[in-house]
């Protein structure tokens, strides 16, 4: 698909141009925080919350200003989360989007702190966002839900509560998916809602993107985990086999590997049924749903 993979190359340069330009310069002050929180956001990393955000965005045929507020927003909430579960009190990793992490590279303070100001910052964006503040106000009530104790700060807990055998309910297979369309999908969710609410998009158009957002959300999990048993920390770019040495439950560990890849498949069929369902139930052209179809075939299908 070089035509797909041309556009995922112009939104991941497009981000990457606009985050260089939005983050704070390195010679303001103080000087080392903003140095960290560049170190953190550019020069890697997939960008799948904000491609997700620009291809939901093309249903709802949204402005490409708005949409670039709300993947600015979206990817610094995301790196955010990943800096502070890299420190030593959490998953305690040296190596991220293939260099040390924050805390390595710089000190456990100062990613405390990049965590704390790119949060800041993701919700400043939105507050900024050219659009009306009727919008503003719903994408930065989407964002506080998804980043909150509803979603990934809560999925997070639940994780670390499991890890020392005090999670609030069994993790089954059922609870294993609670517990992720928390920590990983609630953002996912927010970046393919956020994305079409910036254009306006309608209830039953929502409503459908979420049923999307949802089964490709938990997919994504599904393939981290079976990455974290079949690849290397090389093409992962961060330490594999993390999830086994802490004795975390993931879907390779509580379904098995076969079992975990038909669910993924299963799953990317479901996103793919919902975007059908755009065109029979919202009445919009086939091709308005094409990179979200194609973005749920990445995902299932990616090798990092």
């Amino acid at each position: 698909m070089p035509e797909f993979q041309s556009w995922v190359r112009a939104c991941q340069d497009r981000f990457e141009a606009l985050a260089s330009d939005r983050l704070p310069a390195v010679d303001r002050t103080p000087r080392r925080l903003h140095e960290a929180m560049r170190y953190a956001v550019l020069g890697g990393g997939k960008r799948i919350r904000p491609l997700l955000a620009y291809a939901a965005g093309v249903v709802a045929d949204a402005d490409p200003a708005a949409l670039d507020c709300v993947a600015l927003a979206l990817e610094y909430v995301h790196v955010y989360s990943l800096v502070h579960d890299d420190l030593p009190c959490m998953d305690d990793d040296v190596l991220r989007r293939g260099k040390p992490t924050v805390h390595v590279a710089f000190d456990e303070a100062t990613a405390m702190l990049v965590g704390d100001a790119l949060q800041a910052e993701a919700f400043r964006v939105l507050a900024e966002a050219p659009i009306p503040p009727a919008v503003r106000a719903d994408l930065i009530r989407d964002l506080a839900l998804a980043a909150g104790t509803d979603g990934m700060c809560g999925g997070q807990a639940i994780d670390l509560d499991a890890m020392r055998g005090q999670a609030d309910f069994p993790l089954d297979g059922a609870g294993l998916e609670r517990m992720h369309d928390m920590k990983t999908g609630a953002l996912v969710r927010a970046a393919i809602v956020m994305g079409a609410r910036a254009g306006g998009a309608g209830e039953t158009v929502l409503v459908l993107l979420d049923r999307y957002a949802e089964a490709i959300g938990l997919a994504f999990q599904i393939v981290d985990d079976i990455l974290d048993v079949e690849s290397s920390s090389e093409e992962l770019g961060k330490t594999a086999g993390k999830d086994a040495a802490q004795n975390k439950p993931t879907y390779v560990s509580v379904l098995g590997l076969d079992a975990a890849r038909q669910r993924a498949a299963d799953l990317c069929e479901s996103a793919n049924r919902a975007l059908a369902a755009l065109e029979t139930e919202a009445g919009l052209p086939a091709d308005r749903a094409l990179r979200l179809r194609q973005l749920a075939d990445l995902i299932v299908s990616r090798r990092r």
